[in-house]
């Protein structure tokens, strides 16, 4: 007889039990959780390589910051089940819901402030010029802050965009057939196409001999560290360039949302059944 319940024993250690396979399956859950932050870390990482979102700095260090805390949150959750520590996967499973609202917020307030777009054809150009007044107020206010707009022209002028520019596009032909012209090229390195200058070179122009009363057409200069740099026009195609961008990243951002909600739900089911195979064992344990 006792050699037959030591057969038992063995063989009780050498498969697991429903409680053990939940508790793995909710590792391996919390484990694609953090997983799932990695997306979201590269798309943070993406923006910040990218000229004008490096200047601005405003989307990149949010997202980096949220996929951080999932990638955190979900190794804490991993670890959790792995060491069998209700405490800490009821933890994970409440600063994870946490994040995902967050993240999910982010997702729709990027949706939302990039949704208007500017895009204006000009006369004999192939190429788009931008409006300022066509973007949403938060953004426009984002650049004039105190002391914030000249702190990103000067990181803008330390860019290659304009010297790209020039060498790109080394005749008038060539310009005003281009099809495309980056927002940021459009706006910052040329005069707007209704005052009228007369092209040398691409970032080289001859003002008209009387000046449109427009703002943009005075701030134009052929100086290399200021060209339309303090145009509303650069404004505009600035924030044309971070639409485009942001809206890139909040595809990412939204499939993350909602691959880590499946995730999530998954998550408290095994959690739950985990709780609920606990505390049958609890009972047969104390009526056996």
């Amino acid at each position: 007889m006792l050699k037959l319940d030591d057969d038992e024993i063995d063989r009780s250690h050498a498969k697991p039990g429903p409680m053990a396979l939940n508790h793995m399956a909710l590792a391996a859950i919390n484990f694609a959780a953090a997983l799932l932050s990695i997306p979201v870390i590269g798309a943070g990482i993406w923006l910040s390589t990218q000229p004008d979102n490096a200047c601005v700095q405003i989307l990149q260090w949010p997202v980096i910051a949220l996929g951080a805390a999932i990638l955190a949150v979900g190794l804490a959750g991993f670890a959790g089940a792995l060491w069998r520590l209700p405490w800490l996967l009821l933890a994970y499973l409440v600063a994870m819901l946490a994040l995902v609202l967050a993240l999910a917020c982010l997702a729709a307030f990027t949706f939302t402030v990039t949704a208007s777009s500017s895009g204006r054809p000009v006369p004999s150009r192939a190429f788009l010029e931008y409006d300022l007044d066509d973007y949403s107020g938060w953004l426009r206010a984002r650049l004039d802050a105190p002391g914030r707009w000249d702190r990103v022209k000067a990181c803008l002028a330390a860019t290659p965009t304009c010297a790209e520019f020039n060498q790109t596009y080394a005749t008038a032909q060539g310009l005003f057939t281009a099809p495309w012209v980056s927002p940021l090229q459009s706006g910052c390195c040329k005069p707007p196409t209704r005052c009228g200058y007369t092209f040398v070179t691409a970032t080289y122009w001859i003002s008209p001999i009387s000046e449109a009363a427009d703002p943009d057409c005075a701030a134009w200069s052929n100086e290399e560290a200021r060209f339309c740099y303090s145009c509303n026009s650069c404004k505009a195609g600035l924030l044309q360039n971070l639409r485009r961008e942001w809206r890139r990243a909040d595809i990412i951002l939204a499939v993350a949302v909602a691959a880590l909600v499946v995730v999530y739900v998954m998550g408290c089911y095994a959690f739950r059944t985990a709780k609920t195979d606990e505390l049958f064992r609890r009972y047969r344990q104390g009526y056996t």
